[in-house]
């Protein structure tokens, strides 16, 4: 496979992909939806938990907060069998109270069995805050150290490119697939570029190997050859992951489908990025440096 020769075409499906979510995002936030599905750690709001001890329906519960509060896009989610998890905007305390109450006289259960909540706006702002941090400063270190690990600028660069190409299509997945972003979103992003790294640095580091057997003059060959030395084992060490992952999203329960989810889609586009984006972009780089010599 000559990758080299080929990555404009890889190029442009990442490109194309980043840009079906951008699209998404705009659409969802033309269309008042917001342009990402915000938890309520992220926006504020009001989140009621309970045990209502008979298996139930989502939608009954969604006609039951419509009818009690007038809003239509609470979030319901199902936690086992007989227990429920109710996300809205902010309730004044006698709208929460009657809904409460709506739920115990509909399942015929004690007001106790539910705890409610309400998450302010100073939080959701500090979670924004700090996820914008934590993906900014990983990426930063990873390109101080790949830099300095490899002794080239170009490389460490390559990588965080890289990865910002798998924290672009994570955050489209978000926006297309309506996946409620909260406090987990920071810990799928980091997931995420924690295992596209380890594989971009195995395929640098067989490049580095490779320099001494043909000629850095000949990056393509350097770079195809390296890629393709290391794809057998990029590609077992991804599907064992993968597997792994996606069990948790076929067997676990909602909370842990939403975790799972974004990293199985990270995992696709991070071992994707590794073998046709970053040795690529090594190249162009390498390239783009002899011809302004």
């Amino acid at each position: 496979m000559d990758i080299i020769k080929n990555r404009k075409i890889f190029y442009s499906i990442s490109v194309l992909i980043i840009l079906i979510g951008f699209a998404f995002m705009i659409f969802n936030g033309v269309k008042g939806n917001g342009i990402f599905n915000f938890d309520i750690q992220f926006i504020g709001g009001t989140s009621i938990e309970g045990n209502i001890g008979s298996n139930f329906n989502n939608d009954d519960i969604l006609n039951i907060v419509k009818d009690t509060t007038g809003l239509d896009n609470a979030v319901i989610q199902k936690i086992g069998d007989d227990s429920v998890s109710i996300k809205t905007q902010l309730l004044e305390d006698d709208v929460r109270a009657k809904l409460i109450t709506a739920l115990c006289e509909k399942y015929s259960v004690d007001k106790g069995t539910f705890e409610s909540e309400n998450v302010g706006a100073t939080i959701s702002s500090e979670m924004k805050k700090s996820a914008v941090i934590a993906v900014f400063v990983s990426c930063l270190a990873m390109l101080i150290y790949v830099s300095i690990r490899f002794r080239d600028f170009r490389t460490g660069a390559s990588c965080v490119l890289a990865l910002c190409h798998d924290a672009l299509i994570v955050l489209g997945c978000y926006a297309v697939l309506r996946i409620p972003l909260n406090n987990s979103f920071i810990a799928a992003i980091l997931t995420v570029l924690g295992y596209s790294i380890n594989a971009s640095i195995i395929i640098f580091d067989r490049i580095r190997e490779n320099k001494r057997k043909i000629s850095s003059r000949d990056t393509a060959t350097l770079v195809n050859s390296s890629v393709m030395q290391t794809l057998r084992r990029s590609l077992f060490t991804s599907l064992t992951t993968f597997f792994t992952i996606a069990s948790l999203y076929v067997f676990g329960v909602p909370s842990v489908k939403e975790f799972a989810l974004p990293i199985v889609v990270g995992i696709v586009c991070g071992t994707y990025s590794s073998i046709f984006i970053a040795g690529s972009l090594w190249y162009t780089m390498s390239n783009f440096k002899k011809a302004k010599a």
